[in-house]
Order: C-alpha cells, then structure tokens, then sequence
C-alpha cells in the first residue's frame, strides 16, 4: 500500500474523505452526490476531481464519477484514522459529549502528527471504534467493517446492544442521548408498526416510537 502523502491541502483531504464514505455507502461518486455531501456547487465538485485524478488520487470514470486509487484510498484512510482516533480523545479524556466531537475532530484531524496520532493511540489502549461506534482504522490503515444488523432489521422481542448511530448531526446525536440510544447500551424492539409506520424501542429511558429511517441508521450487535 503507498504512504499517506503529508502535505496535501485540507480540501483535497476532506474530499478524499467523502469520496471514501460515499464508495463504503456503495454510492456511485457522481459529481452531484459529491457535491451534496461537500456542500458545493457541481462546477466546484467537478473542478476538484479533475485536480484528484491529476495527483493520481481518483480515477474519473465516463459516466460514473470517480473512484479512487490506492494513493487515494491511502490518504482517506489515514485522514479517517485521524478524525476517529481525535474523536475517542475528546470523549475518554476530555469528556466531550457525542454531539460535540464530530465538529471539533474535523477541525483539528488535519494538524494531527504522525507522532502524536501514535501516542494517542497509544494513551488510549489502541481503541478499535470511535465513540459513535465506527471502526478506526489501525496503524496500518486496515479497517474492518463489523457485519451489525440495523434496528430495522431486528424483529419484534430482539433484545441487542447499540453498536453506532449517525455521527454528523448533533441535534440528532442529542435527541438519541434523550432517548437513550448511544452506542453500548441495551434494547427491545417493541414493535414495528406496518406500511411504514414507526419502530418502536425500549430503552433505560422508556418506549419511544422512532422513524423507520432513523432505525435503519442505527446499527446493534
């Protein structure tokens, strides 16, 4: 696998990043979805593919976007590495709350040093998933992705842990904290409502009635 390259500019990193989460989401990277998820316009979206793809980060796909290469992915991963590992800190040592990380990993995931990656990694006992329940990749960027089944996959009576809910919204992130869905702790699929009604959990902190897309976002073990 080829090393991370150090000096690349946070915009190239954080597009990386997002081209990396939208191939894990099995998305094609279309210019337009590259766009949504980076909040930009199609023009801008467009103009930095073809900046990736002259760094040999993507490779631009007629009629499908982009993919990117294993320079690319190597970059992806190592930023990814950095945002989880910060995001773990910030909980088990400064005790942020789950709502708060997100936006501060992003701001400091791109200053971090090798060195002092390693010695977060280190300090914190070499921590397999972020406080939201993500895997961090490991030293050698490898990541493994768990085979978790989402809340609305489970049948009525199954009693599980939460392994990971979303991790980029924090009115939702404190919405779940009120209703007691945070990675760790323990349900009951009550009931699922049919055509389309509402998944019904229970929780430490009562029954709560959910949307079926809020359940299909939060995975349990």
């Amino acid at each position: 696998m080829p090393p991370p390259s150090p000096d690349l500019s946070v915009a190239v990193q954080d597009y990386l990043k997002a081209i990396y989460a939208l191939e894990s989401a099995r998305e094609r990277v279309t210019t337009s979805a590259l766009a949504r998820r980076m909040h930009v316009s199609a023009p801008s979206a467009t103009a930095m593919t073809k900046r990736l793809d002259e760094l040999g980060l993507v490779e631009r796909l007629p009629y499908r976007g982009v993919a990117l290469t294993d320079a690319g992915r190597t970059n992806a991963l190592e930023v990814l590495r950095h945002h989880r590992l910060l995001e773990r800190y910030l909980v088990d040592r400064l005790g942020l709350s789950l709502d708060e990380v997100h936006a501060e990993a992003e701001l400091l995931e791109h200053a971090l040093s090798e060195e002092l990656e390693a010695r977060i990694d280190e300090e914190l006992g070499y921590p397999t998933h972020d406080p939201h329940g993500d895997p961090i990749p490991d030293s050698e960027l490898r990541l493994t992705h768990a085979e978790d089944r989402t809340l609305l996959e489970l049948e009525p009576g199954a009693r599980v842990s939460i392994a990971r809910v979303p991790d980029d919204d924090p009115a939702l992130l404190r919405y779940l904290g009120t209703l007691g869905l945070v990675p760790g702790s323990r349900l009951e699929l009550v009931a699922r409502a049919p055509f389309d009604g509402p998944v019904t959990v229970r929780t430490d902190r009562g029954e709560h009635a959910i949307s079926r897309d809020l359940a299909d976002r939060i995975a349990a073990a």
